[in-house]
């Protein structure tokens, strides 16, 4: 009954084994994640220890050099699989271990294996020490998972609680047949014994389900905040599309927008053209032309209210835009404005034409706009040169 338990408990535990293996391979040769590495590592490890073990019940090696290599390479090969599921699970709480700490890993893991190979010297001591290993490396990883709360990664703990704690049993079963006694006779024991490893191999099913789980939620917190940059990216970019470069005014593209915000509300709007502005930069240059640009862009701001919208709409052209606001609130600024613009140590004077509409409640804004334009072209057609917006 025992030994027919014990060969399907092992058959089971080396295809589950096999297929965690693979599924491990092929989820990270198409995933290309770097957490995924020691995971995959993990799972090839435990099989290695699988394929020690059989060796052993097949090959039943007399020479007690040939039985303690077996059980080195079973220490080694299984404590691996431990380190490793602690190191996978680690790249979660936080960056990964240097190459240098590895290295150091790596080598005491095989003064372990090569001690405990020395010490182990029957079957019931090799399943005492390695499951004691299980449970001091699972356990402690199972603890800082849930201490750390590392998102997602509940199944995982989980995992690693219940094969921590099956490693409890089993290290307790195994110590019962160091010596003679009531409990080495126990049948439930040696049942116990004899398919303990197929109780192990759903535990190792929780703990790959949980390592999917968490890896899910890290990529998904991933896509989350490369979906809240891009937007963010997109709305500087908008920014930028819709501001004017020289004077930091909204330009020609935000203005569909500020018309839409303007609808429930009406709003007066002020259509500026500056006099003279070819004179100004052939006469003083293009740079002085810019300032000039600049000052008047800074005029209007400073001339009306904050909740107006002040735009460069093209070249020499401006617009304001006042909402809720009817005409003779508005046009009162515009002597405040011409004061601002007077000439001075700061460049020319700056002259312009202005021409006004209104936009009513839910009204047609193109229609507006272009009345303020043409209203803007009869000044500046109405006046002499030398005097426009004076």
């Amino acid at each position: 009954m025992e030994l027919l338990l014990w060969r399907w408990s092992t058959a089971a535990q080396v295809a589950s084994a096999v297929t965690i293996a693979v599924f491990f391979v092929v989820l990270s040769r198409s995933m290309r994640r770097v957490e995924l590495r020691p995971w995959v590592a993990a799972w090839l490890a435990n099989l290695a220890a699988l394929c020690v073990t059989i060796t052993f019940w097949f090959a039943q090696p007399q020479s007690p050099w040939a039985f303690m290599a077996l059980r080195t390479g079973y220490f080694f090969a299984k404590t691996m699989f431990l380190v490793l599921l602690a190191l996978g699970a680690w790249r979660f709480v936080r960056q990964p271990v240097s190459r240098r700490t590895n290295r150091i890993i790596l080598a005491a893991v095989a003064v372990g294996a090569g001690v405990a190979a020395f010490v182990a010297t029957g079957i019931n001591l090799v399943g005492v020490i390695q499951s004691s290993v299980t449970f001091v490396i699972l356990g402690a990883i199972a603890a800082v998972l849930v201490a750390k709360r590392v998102p997602g990664a509940g199944w995982l703990a989980a995992g690693f609680a219940l094969r921590a704690a099956l490693a409890v049993a089993e290290a307790a079963a195994y110590a019962t047949q160091l010596r003679t006694g009531a409990w080495t006779e126990s049948r439930g024991i040696g049942i116990f014994l004899a398919s303990h490893s197929s109780f192990d191999t759903g535990a190792e099913w929780v703990i790959a389900l949980g390592c999917v789980l968490t890896l899910y939620h890290a990529i998904q917190q991933e896509l989350t905040q490369s979906n809240r940059d891009l937007l963010a990216a997109k709305e500087v970019l908008q920014e930028l599309v819709d501001r004017d470069s020289l004077t930091g005014l909204a330009n020609r593209r935000g203005l569909p927008a500020i018309m839409r915000a303007a609808f429930p509300t009406g709003a007066t709007i002020l259509f500026f053209d500056l006099n003279d502005f070819k004179v100004i930069n052939d006469s003083y240059g293009h740079h002085a032309g810019d300032e000039c640009l600049k000052r008047f862009a800074l005029a209007l701001q400073a001339s009306f209210r904050p909740d107006d919208h002040v735009v460069r709409y093209a070249g020499d052209e401006f617009v304001v835009i006042a909402p809720g606001a009817e005409p003779p609130q508005v046009l009162g600024r515009l002597d405040r404005l011409r004061e601002r613009l007077r000439g001075g140590a700061e460049g020319p004077e700056i002259r312009f034409s202005v021409g006004h509409s209104y936009l009513p409640v839910y009204g047609e804004p193109d229609a507006a706009l272009r009345a303020a334009d043409e209203a803007m072209y009869r000044d500046k057609s109405a006046r002499p040169r030398r005097l426009r917006a004076m």
